[in-house]
């Protein structure tokens, strides 16, 4: 079996995605399956949120973007809601000075509007105190939705264009994608999906357009770095042609 240090340095010498973007999925069924609360399961995710940050850290990836809370979340149980919105305090409170410390720039990307006070204050503090770190920039997705996102750029791009500020002749891809919550941020190059299902869920749905889609069985908790580097290892094994056909292939 390889160390930890034999996978990183295995991991080194291949092309590592520059940006990883994760959906979480799976965590009600790994607590199902061994009889627990669904709470259980969401407790058991944040772990691994834990192990594979730091993972994603080691082997080189600049950007790496979680899908914690969808908009349509808002559709369970009242009290599953408010798990999942204690469940992003105590990460905050937790391991804040320790992302910090490890050189992590955390950016909350969703729609804030209904999240309780404290909770907006807690994001704003984790965002000021690491802005200007460079070794991992984590983007976590809580309460966004991709749909939403989008509509929300249409509008502002349209107040714009009524302020007489953009032309509606010079509105480009690049345009739409300066006015996204993910503005700035390069395009995943890799978004991989747990616990099998086979769909990106609203989830970075402009950004997703040429990004290498993986679909791995295993439930978000039980979603280890070796699971990762099995994935960038599948996505070195693909030719990422961009609509483009390679030199020297007549298909």
């Amino acid at each position: 079996m390889l160390t930890s240090k034999q996978n990183d340095s295995e991991t080194a010498s291949q092309a590592v995605p520059r940006h990883v973007a994760i959906i979480m999925d799976g965590n009600g069924r790994w607590a199902a399956k061994r009889h627990l609360p669904r709470a259980a399961g969401h407790r058991q995710g944040v772990e691994a949120v834990r192990v594979i940050v730091r993972a994603a850290s080691e082997i080189g990836i600049e950007y790496l973007t979680l899908y914690s809370f969808s908009s349509e979340n808002w559709n369970r149980p009242p009290e599953e809601v408010n798990d999942l919105m204690g469940l992003l305090r105590l990460f905050i409170r937790r391991d804040l000075a320790e992302l910090h410390r490890n050189g992590v720039n955390i950016r909350i990307i969703g729609d804030r509007t209904h999240l309780d006070p404290d909770l907006v204050s807690l994001i704003d503090e984790a965002e000021t105190l690491t802005r200007a770190n460079t070794r991992l920039r984590l983007i976590i997705a809580f309460n966004y939705g991709g749909k939403n996102e989008i509509a929300c750029a249409m509008r502002r791009i349209a107040q714009e264009v009524e302020a007489g500020k953009l032309r509606a002749s010079e509105i480009t891809p690049d345009t739409v994608s300066a006015y996204l919550d993910t503005a700035g941020i390069p395009d995943p190059d890799l978004v991989i999906r747990t616990s099998g299902e086979k769909r990106l869920s609203n989830f970075l749905i402009w950004q997703s357009a040429y990004s290498e889609l993986l679909f791995d069985d295993v439930f978000w908790p039980d979603f280890t770095p070796d699971h990762l580097r099995a994935a960038i290892a599948e996505f070195n094994g693909r030719q990422r042609r961009f609509g483009a056909v390679p030199a020297g292939n007549g298909s």
